[in-house]
């Protein structure tokens, strides 16, 4: 399997188009059609049905596809931390987050990282969703910040607390709501509560006491991004981690009286004894203590 065959093959599931995906990978059609050809004998299974419409995946090509884009990414990760590497750098360390509101002390972390091991390359990831454990867990990423009760059945991991992180309500500066600085399930009668998009269990636990306490319409969004475009947009309010808050001040975000805090954990391998994997977990907590009495929205 060769990089240009995973070009072709990811433009043409983009574009379901021999003529699109062969003008974008500046290929000929018949060059294009060899190259998901030998990429499907290579792989023993079809990957595009072809009709004179163009293509369309198989539900196995659909599942192929999506492990090609993973597999270019990781390539392309490769490439970029060797050339960096390469530039007078010893080493690496790679940690994956979801946010980069996850450590809001994260600038602060990286220059006492980097006063301590300046010839080590901090490569900081943001990945969301599920892949962030995958790459984790398959041994692309060195430390990885999660929920302590997502991780603790992971053996041959050590998760390492950080901070806990509260609940909050998240609205418009503009909404009434805004102008209280605790929220009860009792403040919510008759609003929109935005819900799911992979609600954590604390999170959840904190709708349902809501929608259990109190008329209110219920809105599902997709994500924690899509939830926040449809709060920005008047459509509801939510409730989220504190270690969501990036800190734009776009919204109010307002403590509530129920709900159960978010472990939140740095997470590494058992077997992994190295000094600047150590010194990360050790720093990050340094700077999360000296913080401790200042932080209001965790």
């Amino acid at each position: 399997m060769t990089t240009r065959q995973i070009e072709c093959a990811i433009e043409l599931a983009h574009t379901l188009n021999f003529r699109k995906a062969s003008e974008n990978c500046n290929i000929s059609q018949p060059g294009l059609s060899y190259q998901i050809q030998t990429l499907e004998e290579e792989a023993g299974f079809t990957i595009f049905l072809r009709s004179g419409k163009g293509a369309n995946l198989t539900p196995a090509g659909a599942a192929f596809i999506s492990e090609l884009v993973k597999i270019k990414e990781n390539l392309r990760r490769a490439v970029e931390t060797s050339k960096n590497i390469s530039h007078g750098f010893s080493d690496s360390l790679s940690v994956s987050l979801p946010l980069r509101s996850a450590l809001c002390y994260l600038p602060q972390i990286m220059k006492e990282f980097k006063n301590e091991f300046p010839h080590v390359l901090l490569n900081i990831l943001f990945q969301y969703g599920k892949s962030r454990t995958e790459n984790f867990l398959g041994g692309n990423t060195d430390i990885m910040f999660g929920r302590k009760n997502a991780l603790s059945h992971i053996p041959q991991i050590e998760l390492h607390t950080i901070f806990q992180s509260r609940i909050y309500l998240i609205a418009q500066k503009e909404d009434s709501l805004a102008k209280k600085e605790i929220i009860t399930p009792q403040d919510l009668k008759d609003r929109t509560l935005m819900i799911g998009g992979g609600s954590p269990p604390e999170l959840k636990k904190a709708q349902d006491i809501v929608i259990d306490s109190v008329h209110v319409q219920t809105m599902n969004s997709e994500d924690h991004f899509t939830t926040l475009v449809n709060v920005a947009a008047g459509n509801g309010v939510c409730l989220s981690p504190g270690f969501c808050n990036d800190r734009t001040e776009e919204f109010k975000w307002i403590p509530i009286t129920f709900g159960t805090p978010i472990d939140c954990v740095l997470a590494i391998r058992s077997d992994d004894r190295r000094e600047t994997t150590k010194r990360f977990i050790e720093i990050t907590k340094e700077i999360y203590e000296q913080h401790n009495e200042e932080d209001e929205q965790l």
